[in-house]
């Protein structure tokens, strides 16, 4: 386990943790756009209290978090925190009926809570009962994977039980399976995946196809209507791929790179701006013709407008995911792993694709799909074909110092 670092944030981190908050994927719903997969979204309050305080990790025994007393045998329920509008619901908006299906199956209750707005705030509720390696309430938790890398390190997750995956362990989507944070998925499973891509407006660029950064930053008819993300992953990642590198393994000296390739595009007055998530009004307009765009605002901009476009990169894209985790000592260990296991059979999972529309991480389940939405099972951006997952890629881990560093340096390209 790496020793702990105590969560001081420097100014650049902080810019960066507003950003997302107001203008980023931590702004808005579930529904409406996608959350902020960097380091974040915070509320103010959130902020002073992350900056504030270094807390010691939970001891581990042999490398594993410390153990709770299980009582699921006793206990029949299971207390779960999501993001609002992230399960499927009745047309009534009473039941969600996965949930209850499960609980009709096994005799397991669901008490299910939306009470996660944005990470870092969702963190600091639960932080100081984690660190005191005391029960938080909750059996199971969905959080993006640069926290749940955090709190995994921290010795604050507890290790799944594989005998209790059986359907997670087998249809798990290879992109999905051994993130660096987590090898193997020892201690986590995928909710849902996050991509980025390329999106234009085909009205705007006169009819051209916009599929490269490279295309972004040089096309000359573009100049002044392209967009680049404010959240650092998403376009440097994308940049780094763009110029043959790999977001998983890449050196400081990488990183320079891309910030220097984007300056150039800033200087020369090809990008109009760094977004969060308001591309998406100037996208629909035209007024931006080519941009950097979360999966899910595609989706959503293609219901109402034909000229919205997508394309994915040849070097490929940069994927995230949201992730299930049960914390330390919660009570509910073995029921809680049944919940994960339940929603990685195909026909859940596509119940709940159906409703969220975000990348699915479940094999075998567009035929599942395709029987509630055909046009849902054929879309990419939701289950991806062997094509599109094998350009996925994700943002390497960062240590505490690179996260400053590599802020420091964004926040000067895009002058936060």
């Amino acid at each position: 386990m790496e020793q702990f670092e105590p969560d001081r944030l420097s100014a650049a981190q902080f810019a960066a943790m507003r950003r997302s908050l107001t203008t980023g994927r931590g702004a808005l719903t579930r529904r409406s756009v996608l959350r902020a997969s960097g380091v974040g979204a915070l509320t103010l309050g959130g902020l002073s209290a992350l900056a504030g305080c270094g807390i010691p990790p939970a001891k581990r025994a042999e490398g594993t978090a410390a153990a709770s007393d299980d009582h699921s045998e006793q206990e029949k329920e299971i207390n779960f925190s999501n993001w609002t509008e992230y399960m499927d619901t009745s047309e009534d908006e009473k039941s969600r009926p996965t949930l209850e299906e499960f609980t009709k199956r096994t005799g397991i209750k669901v008490k299910y809570t939306e009470d996660i707005n944005d990470n870092v705030e969702f963190f600091g509720k639960i932080k100081p009962q984690l660190a005191a390696g005391q029960d938080t309430g909750r059996d199971l938790i969905v959080v993006t994977d640069w926290l749940a890398s955090r709190i995994i390190r921290l010795g604050w997750a507890q290790k799944l039980d594989p005998s209790h995956l059986p359907h997670a362990y087998a249809n798990l989507i290879p992109q999905f399976r051994s993130p660096d944070w987590d090898p193997g998925r020892a201690y986590s499973y995928p909710w849902t995946g996050i991509n980025t891509v390329i999106a234009y407006n085909t009205k705007a660029t006169g009819g051209k196809k916009v599929d490269s950064v490279t295309q972004m930053l040089d096309d000359p008819s573009l100049k002044g209507r392209v967009g680049f993300l404010t959240e650092m992953r998403d376009s440097v990642g994308m940049t780094l791929l763009d110029q043959g590198k790999d977001p998983g393994n890449f050196t400081d000296a990488d990183y320079d790179e891309a910030i220097g390739r984007l300056q150039k595009g800033v200087d020369k007055k090809q990008i109009r701006r760094f977004t969060g998530n308001d591309y998406t009004a100037d996208l629909d307009k035209g007024d931006l013709a080519a941009c950097l765009a979360w999966a899910g605002d595609v989706i959503q901009l293609q219901a109402g407008n034909p000229d919205i476009q997508y394309a994915i990169p040849a070097p490929g894209y940069i994927t995230s995911s949201d992730n299930l985790l049960v914390p330390v000592k919660a009570r509910h260990k073995a029921n809680a792993e049944r919940l994960i296991d339940y929603y990685y059979e195909p026909e859940v999972a596509a119940q709940l694709a159906a409703y969220i529309s975000y990348v699915c991480p479940v094999e075998g389940v567009k035929d599942e799909l395709a029987k509630i939405d055909p046009e849902l099972a054929d879309n990419v951006l939701i289950i991806p074909d062997k094509e599109m997952a094998a350009k996925s890629h994700a943002f390497r881990s960062l240590t505490s110092e690179e996260e400053t560093a590599y802020e420091e340096k964004f926040a000067k390209l895009i002058g936060a």
